[in-house]
């Protein structure tokens, strides 16, 4: 009997649970990242000016990391990785192209975090700039 689901011999539900789990394990990551800009930025209220710029260069130094961690996906052994270790063992593709397959899902998901924390980045340097406009 055949799965619903089945392309090319390919499982896509599989390859959603590993969307998911790959979500999962850099959203993770990059929320420690966060707590720890947040607290940086928190030791700097004092002036809010410093502490903006400050987080969009930390929160810039996160994305170029994820950037970087997207360009080392296509090397790292998937049997390494946390994507591969939250998989169940039937929903983990079969190891003829599984390589392939969670290197392109976990560079997907880096660039994804990369872009959205560089955006954040570049909105900390504009409060950091109308902070300097008026003088605070």
């Amino acid at each position: 009997m055949v799965r619903p689901g089945v392309v090319s011999g390919r499982m896509d539900g599989d390859v959603e649970e590993m969307r998911r789990a790959a979500f999962l394990s850099v959203q993770r990551a990059s929320m420690f990242g966060a707590l720890a800009v947040f607290c940086m930025m928190v030791g700097l209220s004092f002036e809010p000016r410093l502490a903006f710029k400050a987080g969009g260069v930390a929160t810039m130094t996160m994305a170029i990391v994820l950037a970087y961690k997207a360009r080392e996906a296509r090397s790292k052994p998937y049997r390494k990785t946390e994507m591969w270790l939250m998989l169940p063992k039937e929903q983990r593709p079969p190891e003829a192209y599984a390589q392939r397959v969670s290197s392109a899902v976990l560079r997907e998901t880096y660039l994804y975090f990369a872009f959205w924390t560089s955006a954040i980045a570049v909105a900390m340097w504009v409060a950091a700039f109308l902070f300097a406009v008026i003088g605070m």
